[in-house]
């Protein structure tokens, strides 16, 4: 397992530290792309009635905003301060409900009970192998019966004062298996910001439809 170590960042998750400084330059990027075209494989997987969706790691809330048009109740989890500021002042009045929290623990305090849909859209690689074990047992314990865990996982280089592992989908859906989760879906796609040297792997992860 290779990573590369973060910067300063005392108080701050990990796995986070350096998006603060370049929220200004994520916001154009992340809200540059549609969810649309950033979960195409996906779309028919989406829950289709309104329910409870999770947004771990909502950036500048593109995924969250969408959802939320939809007709789903979304609670957007994003614990970079200038990304939750970015988000909640573009997407106002969507109705989103944003949370500073983050996995592995991922406490949600004023959020009990479960969620319908997960989603984690480039977060997963940041945890360690470790934190990604407590992770996955506290995703399957916050979905419903028959709730689907959507994962998207970059590949390629690791940009500056980031902190980002090799996490291969294999790896992302046997860990799944272990906590109750079978792979429905899994698929690979070309970086859509146009780099060579990044690709993505797509999984969506369903618990059983009976109670576990």
């Amino acid at each position: 397992m290779s990573g590369r170590n973060a910067p300063k960042g005392a108080g701050l998750p990990k796995g986070i530290v350096g998006y603060g400084e370049a929220a200004d330059e994520l916001v154009v990027q992340y809200e540059g792309v549609t969810f649309d075209e950033v979960h195409s494989d996906v779309l028919h997987l989406v829950p289709a009635l309104p329910g409870r969706i999770l947004d771990v790691g909502a950036g500048t809330g593109r995924d969250a905003a969408a959802l939320s048009g939809r007709g789903h109740s979304v609670v957007a989890v994003e614990p970079t301060r200038e990304l939750r500021a970015h988000g909640q002042r573009i997407h106002a009045g969507c109705g989103i409900d944003w949370v500073d929290d983050s996995l592995p623990g991922l406490v949600l305090s004023q959020h009990t009970g479960q969620f319908d849909a997960v989603f984690a859209t480039a977060v997963w690689m940041h945890l360690t192998s470790a934190e990604r074990e407590v992770a996955m047992a506290r995703v399957a314990a916050l979905l419903v019966p028959g709730g689907r865990f959507f994962i998207h996982l970059r590949h390629g280089p690791v940009p500056n004062q980031r902190r980002m592992f090799d996490v291969s989908a294999a790896e992302t859906a046997e860990l799944g298996r272990r906590y109750g989760l079978r792979t429905i879906h899994r698929s690979e796609r070309r970086d859509l910001h146009g780099r060579d040297s990044v690709r993505w792997s797509c999984l969506v992860l369903q618990t059983s439809d009976s109670d576990r």
